[in-house]
């Protein structure tokens, strides 16, 4: 038997208990108060947004196409992490967190000029700019990694590459400029909810997938070739770490270590959870067998729509966002596909387009207070039409500004790869290399 131990060992333990876990602050030159349990969560839910890109996305869309372009798709998602955080750094945390004119932010913090350690933000005063920083630029280098999914195998590296700096700037920093640094003040629009993205992230993302996949036009052999995915495995994995790195994704967009952050870790969950279920329900009672691939994507669906929503509603909420969101994102994935004939590769449009449409206009109805759970203190009938007239200057902005960039790269470099080298695979035209050896 173990000794027991006496009382002052006791209370050196215990004292030792309180140092490790008591959440302290300090005080910043500019009299700003720094707090190290909300600087602990957002330095963990920084990492946790990277994750959902290298190596969640990555694994997710590498595991859906065929074995031939595996690498390509590792290397995009690889190559749009290092040079969007060159970009974010240069001029695009500037321009979408510094006061400009209505539409855009200014030059004042290119490089980080007069950002220092001690620098804080006023909507944020209880984290480190530098976090907000990186933080934020997480979102900036996964949103074009989301539509690359709508033209795989097909595109040029080099175009991608071009498509989603210049893209970026044009599309992504106004929108993240009016939604989260202007507080909603987007586009002469006041009081736009969107906690972390269902605007700003997936209804740009999900528009400019369905322009390029049309302009780039359709894989060789489209629609009657065989595109099954080749690692199923490698999908069901990316998937699962998209969802543990969406709470990052969402519950860090509260900015702090409180209750928000947990109802919004909690209604997160339980949306990914209903939207897994019911896609998982429809193929079963459609084709008499549920799918592995089904369920992620019910998964991914679910995380798209409530990412607007999931500071405002609570857990009834949460289940029906989750669950009308993978009923229609089914919808548009296995029939409006279908009837229009475009080839959204890996159904960016479908799922995260149409998802967080779906999240943005429903938070109005689920996110009021006349509704159980709900935490927004507005009128549903006003909220609705202020959450759909941003919805739509988002389309038109991306869907407007996809094509021109798309138009001049096409004039210019070019949007796709050969067909010759699209039947070699883009592994070994684009980057000479190959995944398997057999």
């Amino acid at each position: 038997m173990p000794k027991r131990l006496g009382s002052g060992a006791k209370r050196s333990f215990s004292v030792m208990a309180a140092l490790c876990f008591a959440t302290t602050t300090v005080h910043a030159a500019d009299g700003s108060t720094l707090n190290s349990g909300d600087t602990a969560w957002l330095l963990v839910s920084t990492a946790l947004v990277l994750f959902m890109m290298i190596p969640g996305l990555s694994l997710f869309y590498a595991g859906l196409v065929r074995s031939k372009n595996v690498l390509s798709i590792l290397m995009q998602c690889f190559a749009l992490t290092a040079v969007m955080s060159l970009v974010w750094l240069a001029c695009g945390y500037s321009l979408s967190f510094s006061d400009g004119s209505s539409f855009i932010g200014g030059f004042g913090k290119t490089f980080l000029s007069g950002v220092t350690t001690a620098s804080t933000r006023a909507d944020c005063p209880t984290i480190p700019e530098l976090l907000h920083f990186a933080y934020q630029m997480m979102f900036f280098l996964i949103t074009p990694g989301l539509f690359i999914g709508a033209f795989a195998e097909r595109m040029k590296f080099k175009a991608i590459l071009v498509f989603s700096i210049v893209w970026s700037l044009v599309v992504y920093v106004p929108c993240c400029y009016g939604v989260w640094h202007k507080a909603g003040a987007f586009l002469g629009l006041t009081g736009v909810i969107d906690l972390a993205g269902g605007i700003v992230v997936h209804i740009t993302a999900g528009v400019a997938a369905l322009v390029a996949c049309v302009m780039v036009g359709p894989r060789v052999g489209f629609p009657h070739g065989q595109f099954m995915p080749h690692n199923l495995p490698l999908t069901i994995t990316g998937a699962g770490m998209l969802w543990v790195g969406w709470f990052g994704f969402n519950a860090g967009s509260q900015l702090a270590a409180n209750g928000a952050a947990a109802m919004t870790l909690v209604v997160t969950h339980l949306s990914a959870c209903a939207a897994s279920v019911v896609w998982m329900l429809i193929e079963w009672v459609r084709g008499g067998k549920p799918s592995a691939l089904g369920i992620a994507t019910g998964s991914i669906a679910g995380l798209a729509a409530i990412t607007p929503a999931s500071g405002k509603v609570g857990p009834i909420g949460a289940l029906c966002i989750g669950s009308l969101s993978a009923l229609l994102c089914w919808l548009a994935c296995a029939k409006l596909k279908k009837k229009f004939g475009y080839d959204d590769s890996l159904d960016v449009f479908g799922v995260h387009g149409v998802g967080g449409f779906v999240g943005t206009l429903l938070v109005a109805v689920f996110g009021s207070t006349a509704f159980a759970g709900g935490l927004g203190d507005f009128s549903i009938g006003k909220q609705l039409m202020t959450q759909l007239l941003a919805s739509i200057y988002t389309i038109v902005l991306s869907g407007l500004a996809s094509y021109a960039i798309l138009k001049v790269i096409d004039l210019t470099i070019g949007l796709r790869i050969s067909p010759e080298e699209e039947s070699m695979g883009a592994d070994l035209a684009e980057h000479g290399e190959t995944a398997y050896t057999h």
